[in-house]
């Protein structure tokens, strides 16, 4: 079974903005205690973040772990936890997606929805398109500093 999000879907975004998740992606949620998706706007995008709600949780702890009086937590708390919004599926795997998330990464009627790994994000298509062209030619002046982790299994620490 997988466990991460990967690849790209475009799907059609009705008038009261529903959206169906991808399947597979589904399968992944599936897993957990929440059947839906919690999403929030990207504080460094026109994207909607999306995750598990057991993802989301680990977030929320590490902003926890500022001081709760710093600007620093303040300020992750308003942009990422504040913002969120858990979206439960409904019987045919759809989610409806807020207005404001809708007005923040300007989806209207196609969704495309970009696989990373353990969260993914939500766009207009034509906006992922231009950001994924951007973020293509990064990771070729970048890919020297990419070294893969060694696994538990292959470094003889599992089971």
């Amino acid at each position: 079974m997988e466990r991460y999000f990967f690849s790209r879907f475009d799907n059609k975004v009705d008038k009261k903005g529903r959206v169906s998740v991808p399947a597979r992606w589904r399968a992944i949620i599936a897993q957990q205690a929440f059947q839906g998706i919690v999403a929030y706007p990207s504080p460094v995008s026109a994207a909607v973040e999306a995750c598990g709600m057991d993802r989301h949780e680990r977030l929320a702890e590490s902003i926890d772990g500022f001081n709760p009086f710093s600007d620093t937590h303040g300020a992750f708390a308003a942009a990422l936890l504040t913002r969120s919004h858990p979206l439960p599926f409904d019987g045919e795997g759809r989610v409806m997606l807020p207005e404001a998330l809708l007005a923040h990464a300007g989806i209207e009627g196609m969704a495309s929805f970009a696989g990373r790994g353990a969260t993914f994000q939500i766009w207009r298509p034509d906006a992922y398109d231009a950001y994924e062209a951007e973020a293509l030619e990064r990771a070729r002046t970048e890919a020297p500093a990419l070294a893969l982790m060694q696994s538990q299994a292959a470094s003889g620490e599992g089971a």
